[in-house]
C-alpha cells in the first residue's frame, strides 16, 4: 500500500492514485460519481479538508489535513471509520447534522486542537460544510473544509498564470454549483454561483467577471445561447463550458471557448482556467 507522500503535493491527484484495499471503501471504479468527484476535488485542494461518506463515517482526507493532524491519519488518504471523531467533526456538532439534511453550513472562528507527538497543536479556522449528493436523490456525504478565518485577510496573490480570476459559475445542480464555487475560492479565485441563465445575465450587469463557467444544459436557455448573449454585452468575457453530453452542441461556434467533459478532474479545470486566461479578448 503506497504511503501518503507529502513531498509530491504539487502533482495533480485523483482517487486512482491510491490503493484502497483494506479500507472501508471499494475500488474507485465502483464508487458513486458524486463521491469520486468530491474526493478528487478534496485531494487537490491546498486547504485542509475531510470528506465524510456514509452514516458509518468513512473518512477521506487530503495532504494538507494530514500535515495538520499528524501521522495518526494513516498511510492512504482515508477510507476508514475512526474510533474517535477528528477535531473538525467533533466541533461541528449541530451544523454537521444540518448539513446531513442538505443545508450547507459555516462555523466561523473555530479553535481546533490536534494531538501531535510534540504536544497539542491549536489551529483556528472557519469550518465550511457542504452536502454531497449520493447520486440517488439523497445526501451521501459531507465535505468539510478548514478555511482561513474570514477576519484574517489572505495574502495578495502572486502575478502568475494562476492569479485570481473573477468567475461566474452557472450550474442548475445546486450541490455541484456550491462545491465548484467553494473549490475555486479555495484556490484563490473569486466565484459566484447561479442556477438559471436569467440570474447570470442579471449578475453580469452588476459585477465585472473575467470568466463565464457554464453548464451547457440549463433551464430556459442553453449555456451556448447564454454565452453568446453575454458576449454581446461583455466581449472581453472568457468562456468555459461543462457538458455531460460531449461537444455535440458546441460545434461551429463563432466565439472562442474551452470545454470540459463531466465528470472532470480538478486539474483539468485548473488547466482550462490557465488556458482561458491567456486567450485574447473576443472581438466585437
Amino acid at each position: 500500500m503506497p504511503e501518503f507522500d507529502l513531498a509530491s503535493a504539487h502533482s495533480p491527484r485523483s482517487v486512482s492514485s491510491y490503493d484502497w484495499t483494506g479500507t472501508g471503501l471499494a475500488e474507485p471504479g465502483r464508487w458513486p460519481v458524486p463521491l469520486r468527484v468530491a474526493a478528487d476535488l478534496l485531494l487537490n485542494t491546498p486547504l485542509p479538508g475531510l470528506l465524510v461518506w456514509g452514516r458509518e463515517t468513512v473518512l477521506v482526507f487530503n495532504e494538507a489535513y494530514a500535515a495538520l493532524a499528524g501521522p495518526g491519519c494513516g498511510r492512504v488518504p482515508g477510507g476508514s471509520v475512526p474510533s474517535v471523531l477528528p477535531p473538525p467533526l467533533s466541533s461541528a456538532g449541530a451544523v454537521l447534522q444540518q448539513t446531513w439534511s442538505g443545508e450547507p453550513g459555516v462555523m466561523p472562528g473555530v479553535e481546533l486542537s490536534f494531538r501531535r507527538a510534540e504536544g497539542p497543536l491549536a489551529h483556528r479556522c472557519d469550518l465550511r460544510l457542504t452536502p454531497v449528493a449520493d447520486g440517488a436523490g439523497g445526501i451521501g456525504g459531507v465535505f468539510v473544509l478548514l478555511a482561513p478565518p474570514a477576519a484574517i485577510p489572505a495574502p495578495p496573490a502572486a502575478e502568475t498564470d494562476d492569479a485570481s480570476l473573477r468567475i461566474l459559475v452557472v450550474e442548475d445542480n445546486l450541490d455541484s454549483q456550491y462545491l465548484v464555487c467553494e473549490m475555486l475560492k479555495a484556490f484563490g479565485h473569486e466565484a459566484d454561483g447561479v442556477g438559471h441563465p436569467d440570474e447570470a445575465l442579471a449578475l453580469l450587469e452588476q459585477r465585472r467577471y473575467q470568466v463565464l463557467f457554464s453548464d451547457v444544459s440549463l433551464p430556459g436557455m442553453s449555456g451556448v445561447d447564454l454565452a453568446r448573449q453575454a458576449l454581446g454585452s461583455h466581449p472581453g468575457l472568457k468562456v468555459i463550458f461543462a457538458s455531460g453530453y460531449g461537444d455535440t452542441l458546441l460545434r461551429h461556434l463563432d466565439f472562442p471557448y474551452l470545454s470540459l467533459q463531466k465528470p472532470y478532474e480538478l486539474d483539468q479545470l485548473q488547466d482550462a482556467l490557465a488556458k482561458v486566461a491567456r486567450q485574447p479578448a473576443p472581438a466585437r
